[in-house]
């Protein structure tokens, strides 16, 4: 990994972070992480910031975010305040910089790489403003607005990537951790009372459409775990989901029965009580992988290998090679080409029986 600065851009070196915030510092410089959205992303941003974290345990360490994703970083305990974009437009940015201003951050880490993040990294005048080099941010402009930019290697896991960023501003170590708090849920508890037995939990919706398998392979994967495994399934839903969600509940047969509606926390009580995960790449995924739900996932224009799971026994099914969408919201194929609709019922069975022996 190579590091490059920007005219005048301070460093410290062990001596320096042992006066200015280790554990035998006096003082803690403020540090002030960027990543405003999305959730898979933010779960994948994790593990970046308990390396932070380890480095300055006496830091003041904020988090700037947009309004929709407060409430899952409200369970992640290394943070010490968010700092939110509450809503789109120039107000609520110049709300932000007004509070992040008042807090004097020593450096803003902007794990994100666009235009809006890398800028309003600089506007809260931090004294560094750390980012990735040209080929690691998304949009190459953004490269402008950090004094430091580090060269981390393409190729591998987005969660190693974030990792060799926050290496880059002093972070220590390279384990996997991912710190989410465990909440009480009044509405997974009852649901889960209702009916005791261990359940798979499917998760049918995706932001993208082009990363949503179709409800009624969903609804014959759940009888078929229902068949050789003995174990129900849940099917779990977000806002606009539930008509999806239903689809898949009536195809299974009786295998299946529908979620109660769900906010971000109990999502993640949900998560810890599932016996399996089974979804497309979407943010619900990767929370259940951050709190040790083994997982099958289902990959189309996206690469499991960057984005996936990242516990060597999850299994992914995926056609990211063969794709010709890769990350596009939406198929540019005929129905009968579309990448997700070539994923059979017996290949996702497979992954299953792979991940929950008999």
């Amino acid at each position: 990994m190579r590091v490059s600065r920007g005219t005048g851009a301070g460093q410290w070196g062990p001596r320096e972070r042992a006066r200015e915030g280790g554990a035998a510092g006096t003082k803690s410089p403020r540090i002030l992480i960027v990543r405003l959205g999305s959730l898979g992303d933010l779960v994948h941003t994790l593990p970046a910031v308990s390396a932070i974290r380890r480095a300055w345990p006496h830091s003041e360490i904020d988090w700037l975010v947009e309004a929709p994703h407060r409430e899952f970083l409200e369970l992640v305990p290394v943070i010490s305040s968010l700092v939110v974009l509450e809503r789109r437009g120039a107000g609520a940015w110049i709300d932000a910089i007004r509070v992040m201003r008042r807090r004097h951050y020593a450096m803003a880490i902007d794990f994100q790489g666009l235009v809006k993040s890398a800028s309003l990294a600089r506007l809260s005048a931090a004294t560094r403003v750390i980012g990735f080099d040209r080929a690691g941010v998304r949009e190459s402009l953004a490269t402008m607005f950090y004094s430091e930019r580090a060269d981390v290697a393409e190729g591998g896991h987005v969660v190693r990537k974030n990792l060799a960023l926050a290496a880059a501003a002093g972070g220590t170590g390279e384990e996997l951790e991912f710190p989410i708090r465990a909440v009480a849920s009044p509405i997974v508890e009852e649901f889960v009372a209702r009916d005791p037995r261990p359940f798979v939990l499917i998760n049918p919706g995706a932001a993208w459409p082009n990363k949503r398998w179709l409800p009624d392979r969903f609804g014959a994967a759940a009888r078929w775990v229902m068949e050789s495994r003995g174990l129900p399934s849940v099917v779990l839903w977000g806002p606009g989901e539930q008509g999806a969600a239903e689809d898949v509940v009536r195809a299974s047969g009786g295998a299946a029965r529908l979620a109660p509606p769900t906010s971000l926390k109990d999502l993640v009580a949900l998560a810890r009580h599932a016996k399996l995960f089974v979804s497309g790449d979407t943010g619900p995924l990767h929370v259940a992988s951050a709190v040790g739900t083994p997982t099958v996932s289902i990959f189309g224009p996206t690469n499991p290998m960057r984005n996936g799971p990242w516990e060597t026994a999850d299994v992914s099914v995926s056609l990211y090679e063969s794709c010709p969408c890769h990350y596009q919201r939406q198929c540019r194929l005929g129905p009968g080409e579309w990448c997700l609709g070539r994923v059979t019922v017996e290949q996702v069975t497979g992954a299953i029986a792979q991940r929950l022996p008999g």
